[in-house]
């Protein structure tokens, strides 16, 4: 007997793009209400200026839900046409049930849905997983969502993390194309600096400590800084590499907007021309974590700062250490 096996392999693309913006906006001034910081400080060390906040009753299954559905609309793609929901996040509250057989079903998806936690390089790590889906014919279309709800998990006294991390949600459907949209995916991980991003205390430890809160993120910021803009730019020419595009045939750089000043530096590690566009949602977002490259898409895309169809490059790295990169061709914005 002879097993079956799909073996007509297609391109894929990102189809559509939606996104969820809380609507609470958090200027570095209330921050420093609690924070022993300043919003000089804050600008100079991150160049955040505001960030974005999930309110009462937003939540993070809600705002999947809120820019899956854009995403949905933006591709013209049916619930019924979806092979799988995946969803790519840190901060949903349980470990069991996942978030995204959750929101599969609030759309009306019946697929397979499940969750991915590869910190901030998740949401690159999920459209590297539903690409190959589609181009082996194993799904026809395939629901990425990168979403955090990081304003739960921070501690807004530590002048690591209080001013840097924010919430929001993007997504992307996924689908088969004429010409490949989404290049081979350069990713990997480095274990050895696990502790430089962490959880703590460990859901075990808050179990073990009656006096334990929930766990907070904690990051060593300089380690991040040192490794960051140095170790993606070899990341970045791989990528540029497997997918046969050259930096002077970028339209738009589009890094994870973990800081303004990592960006900065990477782009010049990278030698990016100046005719390349770099996306700085950071600025206005914070960092987002999985959230934060569908969200730095749309916005170049609404500020014309790219256009659909221009030629971008997408990297993104956090904790593990794991990270990831690919060539993607920027797709119709809901």
């Amino acid at each position: 007997m002879t097993i079956q096996q799909p073996t007509d392999l297609t391109h894929a693309a990102m189809l559509g793009l939606g996104v969820h913006r809380p609507e609470r906006v958090v200027t570095n001034d209330e921050i420093c209400e609690v924070l022993d910081s300043t919003d000089e400080w804050i600008q100079t060390r991150s160049g955040i200026r505001t960030r974005r906040f999930a309110g009462e009753g937003e939540t993070l299954i809600g705002m999947s839900i809120s820019a899956a559905e854009k995403a949905l609309a933006a591709a013209g793609v049916g619930a019924e046409q979806i092979g799988c929901v995946i969803v790519a996040t840190s901060t949903h509250p349980e470990h069991t049930p996942a978030s995204a057989p959750q929101v599969a079903t609030a759309l009306g998806i019946t697929a397979a849905a499940f969750d991915i936690s590869a910190g901030c390089a998740g949401f690159c790590h999920a459209l590297n997983l539903a690409a190959s889906m589609v181009r082996s014919g194993a799904e026809s279309h395939v629901l990425v969502i990168g979403v955090e709800q990081l304003s739960r998990f921070m501690d807004p006294t530590d002048r690591g993390t209080a001013f840097i991390f924010a919430d929001g949600a993007g997504a992307v459907v996924v689908g088969p194309s004429e010409q490949a949209g989404i290049g081979p995916t350069a990713w990997g991980s480095d274990g050895s600096q696990a502790h430089v991003i962490t959880q703590t205390p460990s859901c075990m430890g808050v179990r073990d400590h009656s006096g334990a809160d929930h766990p907070v993120v904690q990051m060593e910021g300089t380690a991040v800084f040192r490794w960051a803009p140095f170790a993606m730019a070899e990341v970045a020419h791989e990528a540029l590499r497997l997918a046969g595009v050259s930096v002077d045939e970028l339209d738009a750089f589009i890094p994870h907007q973990a800081n303004l000043r990592i960006t900065q530096t990477l782009a010049r590690n990278i030698k990016l021309p100046e005719s390349v566009a770099v996306a700085t949602d950071v600025i206005d977002s914070g960092n987002t974590s999985a959230a934060s490259v569908p969200l730095a898409m749309e916005a170049m895309l609404r500020q014309d700062q790219a256009s659909v169809g221009d030629t971008a490059l997408l990297i993104a790295f956090g904790a593990g250490l794991s990270y990831a990169g690919q060539v993607v061709t920027l797709p119709p914005l809901g």
